[in-house]
């Protein structure tokens, strides 16, 4: 076998191969746009590379064909509540079904990492922010969502014969959209409809720096401190909306109020990986083309929830019942387009999000991902992450 840091433009576009080649033949994968990989490895992109440094490899064997990849990185923001070393991190893994190649990859890492003065790896992570790429797929292999990482199962062996342990599970939830709400979430949906000091918006399009202001106030309240989640400001929020505006869906943008004041959001998206898996990974004005005559007149049948947030002084008292009874009101209307819901991991070290999510009615665990952690001292206590309250 022949291991290849990626260095040029022909060892980075091999890179990208490595995925294609060892993933064809899977009718659930999706191949990620080119673009949105290589942009992670861009210094002019990744405000990561502020704070840490990133290395990639190729493997080959003997005939010259590609059967592996893997990426290591340090990044001094990235910590995890309870770290008492400091971590590296490993990912946008691919490897044959092979020990002594994925062996080869993990140690090639380790080595690395090492040699920066890390003292464990998790993987496989992202090189920059936790909702994309992020987790190793270990039930629930079906299409992946858009910037989600996809494995086979095999993957999982491969990891833990290695040595990593579990470091945190990433649930995912699933719902019927064509279903009625279960009878207890429509109590507490309409003691909340009934109140009037509550009141629930859709987000316009036309009015982005309101709802900017109103996601902060929820999300620094509801999320911040979470899983090494920081607090964002109204500028940071905007950058983000702007970012998603071309592909939102004012229907499935919700924020809930006390008497005019934000205390809940459901922020959910179109999934743009049921566009995308035609594009065969490339973004250009053909592809612009057909990405937009796909949104008009092939519209995607599946919302993906990406933010679900309430305000921790209405934990409790089933105003999430409330926002998801007003989607499913609007969801819900004659000749429906969205058939599928499926919400963005959340950390099983996050039991009340947890519980919110399966409160809703009707949820199931849709996938679930996992964060590893290989501590490089064999003799160390391995500690899960810790619950957040």
């Amino acid at each position: 076998m022949q291991l290849i840091p990626v260095t040029d433009e022909t060892t980075a576009k091999q890179f990208l191969r490595v995925a294609v080649d060892l993933n064809r033949n899977d009718p659930n994968w999706i191949r990620p746009l080119d673009k949105d990989i290589n942009e992670v490895f861009d210094k002019e992109k990744n405000k990561a590379f502020r704070f840490g440094e990133v290395i990639r490899w190729l493997l080959k064997d003997d005939a010259g064909n590609l059967i592996g990849r893997i990426a290591a990185f340090t990044n001094k923001k990235y910590k995890n509540k309870g770290d008492d070393v400091p971590v590296g991190g490993i990912g946008f893994f691919e490897c044959i079904n092979d020990q002594a190649a994925a062996n080869l990859l993990f140690d090639t890492g380790k080595k690395w990492l090492q040699e920066k003065g890390m003292e464990a790896m998790d993987g496989p992570i992202n090189f920059g922010e936790r909702d994309r790429w992020w987790g190793l797929i270990t039930d629930g292999y079906t299409p992946p969502l858009y910037c989600m990482n996809y494995n086979p199962p095999y993957y999982v062996t491969l990891f833990e014969n290695y040595g990593f342990k579990l470091f945190f599970n990433q649930v995912c939830f699933g719902l019927d959209a064509k279903k009625p709400l279960a009878q207890k979430t429509m109590e507490r949906y309409q003691m909340h409809a009934n109140n009037p000091d509550i009141s629930m918006e859709l987000v316009r399009k036309n009015n982005l720096e309101k709802y900017a202001v109103d996601f902060v106030e929820v999300y620094n309240k509801a999320w911040a401190g979470h899983g090494g989640l920081k607090q964002m400001n109204k500028e940071q929020v905007l950058i983000m909306f702007k970012k998603m505006k071309p592909v939102m869906d004012e229907d499935i943008l919700y924020f809930a109020y006390h008497k005019g004041t934000a205390i809940a959001m459901f922020i959910n998206l179109p999934d743009i990986n049921q566009y995308f898996k035609h594009l065969n990974g490339k973004f250009g004005l053909l592809q612009k083309l057909e990405f937009v005559w796909r949104q008009k007149f092939r519209k995607s049948r599946k919302f993906v929830g990406m933010v679900f947030g309430v305000v921790p002084e209405w934990q409790g008292t089933g105003i999430d019942s409330y926002i998801i009874g007003e989607c499913r009101r609007i969801v819900q209307k004659p000749n429906q387009l969205y058939l599928e819901y499926e919400m963005q991991w959340i950390g099983d070290f996050n039991p009340k999000m947890i519980n919110v999510a399966e409160s809703f009615g009707d949820t199931f665990r849709s996938r679930n991902l996992a964060t590893y952690r290989y501590l490089f001292d064999r003799m160390k206590e391995f500690h899960r992450h810790p619950m957040v309250s």
